[in-house]
């Protein structure tokens, strides 16, 4: 994987310092794709698009006045706010990682995301070049762009598909009944998950707590948002990031105890968050997350249990 010509870079590199990708595909009038290098790692955050979601689920234990009062403060709108949705692409030495994969085009409902694909091409990643697709967990939004038709067919026949096994585990019989969720959502998150399974059950390849996918590269299980939800840990010369799944979510910083309405296990996911968010506040390493707003590159500050996105300057 290497950085295209006119794609912006991460902190402090020169153009020298990263390889290029060829242009493919047509430019569009927004930047959807963001290079971050991390030490030797490559690092590629790619949005998938943005879905409207109901505003409510960003608080669903808190006073409704409190969860307004937030949106207004945040210029968000009262009902429904766009989601960002993030993917990314990571290079270490010879893998070329894939981690989450979108919606997928199989949701018409949803005409502004499942644009990981498309994107990936205008990047110039074949997707016989990935040798490894990460799972951070198995919602609709992460797998759905693997079992888009004619997706599989394009992957090379010794794909690695990760994912933790109480994850895989989950999906075989799932619990919704701690989620705050819009009435079709958990009958359409079990169908895709079981497709999913079906489709790639002989690529799949479970781990129980940690995994070294690649020199440098560490899925961590947390658990909390899901059963089996992981995080992916970049670490290279001194330099680090963390691709946070969906254990971090806009309101999280400041209100890191609000329950998501995806959640299933909504008191564990918020232990995850603040665990985590101390852990990288403390570090100073850069987060990335899948429905922070794009390229979501950022830095953590913190003060007891309360804290602040400092998101990354764009280096172009």
């Amino acid at each position: 994987m290497t950085l295209p010509n006119d794609a912006p870079e991460g902190d402090n590199v020169s153009l020298d310092s990263i390889s290029h990708l060829d242009r493919t595909g047509l430019d569009e009038l927004v930047p959807s794709r963001y290079a971050v290098p991390v030490g030797d790692i490559e690092v590629l955050v790619i949005s998938d698009g943005v879905l409207p979601i109901t505003a409510s689920t960003l608080g669903t234990n808190v006073p409704p006045a409190e969860l307004t009062e937030w949106l207004d403060e945040n210029f968000l709108p009262p009902e429904i706010v766009d989601w960002p949705l993030n993917i990314v692409v990571v290079r270490s030495g010879d893998r070329t990682i894939l981690v989450d994969a979108g919606l997928g085009l199989e949701f018409p409902d949803f005409p502004r995301a499942g644009q990981t694909i498309q994107r990936l091409e205008a990047a110039g990643v074949d997707l016989a070049s990935v040798t490894d697709v990460v799972l951070t967990h198995m919602h609709m939004d992460h797998v759905g762009g693997l079992i888009t038709a004619g997706v599989k067919e394009r992957f090379r026949p010794d794909l690695r598909v990760h994912a933790a096994t109480a994850e895989a585990e989950f999906w075989a019989a799932p619990d919704f009944s701690r989620t705050v969720m819009p009435g079709p959502i958990p009958d359409v998150l079990r169908r895709c998950a079981t497709q999913f399974l079906d489709q790639y059950s002989g690529q799949l390849r479970t781990f129980e707590t940690d995994y070294e996918v690649a020199p440098g590269v560490l899925i961590s299980r947390t658990g909390g948002h899901t059963p089996g939800h992981s995080v992916v840990r970049l670490e290279s010369r001194g330099e680090k990031l963390t691709f946070a799944g969906d254990a971090v979510f806009a309101p999280g910083f400041d209100n890191p105890e609000w329950q998501n309405g995806f959640e299933h296990d909504p008191e564990e996911a918020a232990r995850v968050r603040i665990r985590l968010l101390r852990e990288i506040a403390a570090t100073g390493e850069a987060l990335v997350a899948t429905h922070l707003p794009f390229p979501s590159v950022c830095h953590v500050a913190g003060v007891g249990d309360t804290f602040r996105c400092v998101p990354a300057a764009w280096d172009y």
